[in-house]
């Protein structure tokens, strides 16, 4: 009776760490597939202590509780199926336009995870009959003089043993795929939980041996449950460091945003003159390349008084006015100003235009100068000789979602900084201000999209924008 007590409050430590998971996670999927998981374990070791009520409950009550609690084990594997599924399209989209991405979406879907789940509900129809498990028996536990109940198992257990081994599959298919998870720490927190369901795994299977009683899959527990613990901690703990790093980088962009808004007036008056001077120009006598630059002039001022008039609006009314856009066209419009400096780096640009257009909600100003300042950084980022001088720009859609990648052959960006270039005042230019990519990102962020570092080193850097695809966009 004691050690069925003990056996029961330790799975109760799977669902505690599951409902903190579910509270802080509110409204996540990847927590409430953790959620179904560690509901699981709790029902298996309910299913465990139920055998050691010799003498408290009658045999064939004791017989239905083991069946009826093995729903626990038996639909533990369609949840680590659904857990693969989740991460695979919830946190992977940087692998989507990769073959081995195909490949696992083309297992891990809904129609194979309904399928999964359908035989699973056999197996443990089965299981409640005299195919599966006929009753249970007496057995000692090897040097101990302790006995307890073992399940006597039907001729189709052997379905049971096949449905629970592949467990062990997709625990390695879900380790693979953590591993392709941007967020260093959900990466380092889903490592953790694969190899802590595998130790889990190998301690359950030595419930299978009757003289090593059904203990060992509690201590296997323990063992999960604490090391989860420790690391769903430790996730917790720098998920809050990065959320204060974020407040104070947001006290940061409000000063600066302050700061520029007593700027801009003067800005619109100096703007107001080069308007003017470039019209007068453009009436005079030019040869055919002045003619040219002063188009660009024209281009570059008209390209500042749409940014300005737009942040004048979003300091008024806190707003950004959307409309639908041809991401095409702004990419080559950012190019096309972008121009001089990339002479002067001497820098070529190259648009892999896969798409005739490509639509989108977006404010155009802003979203050409996101492009501008990408463009820009990439063109400052090479060493002074010796190198191919090279700025890629290609899309590609997935589901819902624009892809837009920016891979230039610089001199890349050290690992520790690729989230940091988006705080403000954070910067490696002697005379820079630290303020261009964290506008990048608070753009891309009201455009409901998202920004980061895929990869960096000294060969160049990719960076990856992704955007809300709201029309369907044509091959």
């Amino acid at each position: 009776m004691i050690i069925a007590f003990l056996i029961a409050i330790i799975g109760i430590i799977p669902i505690v760490l599951a409902i903190s998971v579910l509270i802080i996670y509110k409204g996540s999927e990847l927590a409430f597939a953790l959620f179904l998981y560690m509901l699981s374990i709790s029902f298996w070791q309910l299913d465990i202590a139920v055998l050691y009520l010799k003498g408290v409950l009658s045999e064939e009550l004791i017989t239905w509780l083991f069946r009826f609690f093995r729903i626990g084990p038996t639909f533990m594997i369609p949840l680590v199926f659904y857990l693969a599924y989740v991460l695979i399209n919830k946190h992977t989209s940087n692998i989507k336009n990769q073959s081995f991405y195909k490949f696992q979406f083309s297992i891990f879907n809904p129609k194979v995870l309904f399928y999964l789940v359908v035989w699973s509900f056999i197996v443990y129809l089965i299981n409640m009959t005299r195919f599966g498990i006929i009753g249970v028996k007496e057995v000692k536990i090897v040097n101990a003089d302790l006995y307890f109940y073992f399940p006597e198992y039907g001729p189709l257990q052997f379905l049971y043993l096949f449905h629970t081994s592949s467990f062990l599959i997709l625990i390695i298919f879900t380790y693979i795929i953590s591993r392709q998870i941007q967020n260093l720490y959900l990466k380092n927190f889903l490592g953790t939980f694969s190899y802590c369901s595998l130790l889990l795994f190998i301690f359950g299977l030595l419930n299978f041996i009757p003289g090593t009683g059904a203990l060992f899959s509690s201590l296997g527990t323990i063992i999960f449950s604490v090391i989860i613990v420790f690391s769903f901690v430790k996730l917790n703990t720098m998920l809050t460091v990065n959320y204060n790093r974020l407040m104070e980088r947001q006290k940061k962009l409000d000063n600066a945003g302050s700061l520029t808004a007593s700027l801009v007036h003067e800005v619109k008056n100096t703007l107001q003159i080069i308007n003017g001077y470039s019209k007068l120009l453009g009436e005079s006598q030019l040869p055919s390349e002045g003619k040219r630059m002063n188009v660009m002039i024209q281009n570059a001022s008209n390209q500042m008084e749409d940014l300005i008039s737009n942040y004048t609006k979003l300091l008024k009314y806190k707003s950004i006015d959307f409309k639908m856009v041809d991401l095409n066209e702004i990419i080559e419009q950012s190019i096309e100003i972008s121009e001089e400096f990339l002479q002067r780096n001497a820098v070529e640009v190259f648009f892999d235009k896969k798409y005739s257009t490509l639509k989108t909600y977006a404010n155009h100003a802003y979203l050409k100068q996101v492009f501008v300042n990408l463009i820009k950084n990439s063109s400052e980022a090479f060493p002074k000789e010796g190198s191919i001088r090279n700025i890629m720009f290609s899309t590609d859609i997935q589901v819902d979602r624009i892809f837009i990648n920016i891979i230039d052959t610089g001199i890349g960006i050290p690992a520790d900084n690729w989230n940091s270039i988006f705080d403000p005042f954070t910067t490696s230019k002697t005379e820079g201000l630290g303020l261009g990519l964290p506008f990048v990102k608070n753009i891309i962020l009201e455009h409901r999209g998202d920004i980061k570092v895929m990869d960096s080193s000294s060969k160049g850097t990719h960076i990856q924008i992704i955007l809300p695809q709201y029309s369907f966009s044509s091959l």
